[in-house]
């Protein structure tokens, strides 16, 4: 590991980009998305997995969501460790290989146990992949274009992790046809799949393995983790408050409005499902390139300020349009108002890896986004819990209002922590400023 220590060498600004740093950025995200797209696959697969294993729905449940989501969250933490310690690049050639050696156990587990944990461990190395991916971009990434390649990454990894879906059908179809075994079709499907690794594996010997551009945050630490979130706790709590909310008012969105339209319009699972898969495919890759432009005609006047007023921006105008869901009288008014507000939220969203980089020094980057991800799961799996909690327990069911009184108070907390993030953080420009004067 090369680390410089010398105030004013190799830091961002002098990064510039180079055609194998370009490589590594669209290698990283396509290597995520498609060490994700088995959780499309295995969410297909569930009825067959079920039927293999003769589990009930409340394991298949803890399979989606403890196995998949804060299991893999938890444990990539101490991973991410080793990332900012060690080669990146020997640190990528190893979750590639773990991701495929666990999806391989994943097919050909004999039994739910060793399924369970093969699942698991395969979360580990997908959610230890993209703190390892966002501490490498600013090293990789010229300053002016560190938006945009944070933004091209989680397009490429959302383009793998839907593909899943997509192709699950004809991925059960015709795997046992090309894996000459006699097991069940998801099993193949599996298997199929983990066959991405090899070419994965010899592609990533080809990757930049950047120095890490060390800047006054790092020399402010001192090296020490603890230190550096005792310094800079206010910046760090603001942001927690900004991106933790919006991350429960987005899971509340995502997980349970289309039930919520099925019930209050009587619409049919068919119609709700194929409106909502068009507003989320829109979404996901339509606000990219409106963040990007916001944040670089804003950064241009207001420096790194401008990002958590963006975000605090879209909060407030999500707030606006969410309040319209509970007084909306048609279905097709009705997926109108959810894809502006899943738009504001997802514009706001799509600048969460950018700000934490603006805070958290070189040194531990990835373990500070492995920290994240743990939060940030906590926060979304709230979301839906207190929608549905709220429906049973205080509107009777009218789960469009219990989405909307746990989504608008969460936007309100985002866009109040936003606005002080902004202020915060101007303040501190302004003073930076004023010692290099």
């Amino acid at each position: 590991m090369t680390i410089s220590h010398k105030a004013g060498e190799g830091d961002a600004a002098s990064v510039k980009w180079t055609p194998q740093g370009v490589f590594t950025v669209a290698f990283l995200g396509m290597t995520a998305g498609v060490q994700m797209s088995d959780m499309g696959l295995q969410a297909i697969s569930l009825s067959a997995i079920q039927k293999t294993f003769d589990v009930s729905d409340a394991t298949l449940g803890a399979l989606q969501g403890l196995a998949g989501v804060l299991v893999g969250s938890a444990l990539a933490v101490p991973l991410a460790r080793f990332a900012d310690q060690f080669s990146r690049r020997w640190v990528l050639l190893c979750l590639i290989l773990a991701s495929t050696a666990m999806m391989v156990l994943s097919a050909l587990a004999p039994n739910f146990p060793l399924f369970f944990i093969g699942r698991s461990a395969a979360g580990i190395t997908e959610f230890a992949m993209v703190p390892l991916v966002y501490s490498m971009i600013p090293d990789l990434a010229p300053e002016r274009h560190r938006v945009m390649a944070n933004l091209s990454f989680a397009a490429l990894m959302a383009v793998g992790a839907s593909s899943g879906f997509y192709f699950a059908g004809p991925l059960l179809s015709t795997a046992p046809d090309l894996i000459p075994m006699d097991i069940e079709p998801w099993r193949s499907a599996f298997l199929l799949l983990a066959c991405a690794g090899l070419p994965l594996l010899l592609l990533a010997t080809l990757t930049a393995d950047p120095p890490r551009r060390m800047g006054a945050a790092d020399f402010q630490a001192g090296g020490s983790l603890k230190l550096f979130l005792r310094r800079r706790r206010k910046a760090i709590g603001y942001f927690a408050g900004t991106a933790g909310c919006l991350a429960l008012a987005v899971q509340a969105f995502n997980q349970l409005v289309s039930l919520a339209l099925e019930r209050r319009f009587e619409a049919p699972p068919g119609q709700i499902g194929h409106a909502m898969g068009i507003i989320v495919l829109t979404i996901t890759v339509g606000c990219l390139p409106v963040a990007w432009l916001l944040d670089r005609m804003l950064t241009r006047r207001l420096g790194q300020a401008a990002r958590p007023l963006v975000m605090g921006g879209c909060a407030l105008i999500a707030i606006f349009v969410a309040v319209l869901l509970t007084t909306i009288d048609t279905l097709d008014r009705a997926f109108i108002v959810v894809g502006v507000t899943l738009f504001m939220m997802s514009t706001a969203n799509a600048l969460v890896p950018t700000m934490l980089q603006d805070i958290i020094p070189a040194t531990f980057r990835a373990r500070s986004f492995a920290i994240w991800s743990f939060v940030v799961s906590v926060f979304g799996a709230a979301g839906p819990l207190l929608a549905g909690t709220l429906s049973g327990a205080v509107f009777d069911g009218h789960l469009v209002n219990a989405i909307a009184l746990t989504a608008i108070p969460a936007l309100m907390i985002s866009a109040f922590c936003a606005m002080q993030s902004f202020l915060l953080t101007g303040k501190e420009q302004t003073m930076a400023a004023g010692q290099h004067a």
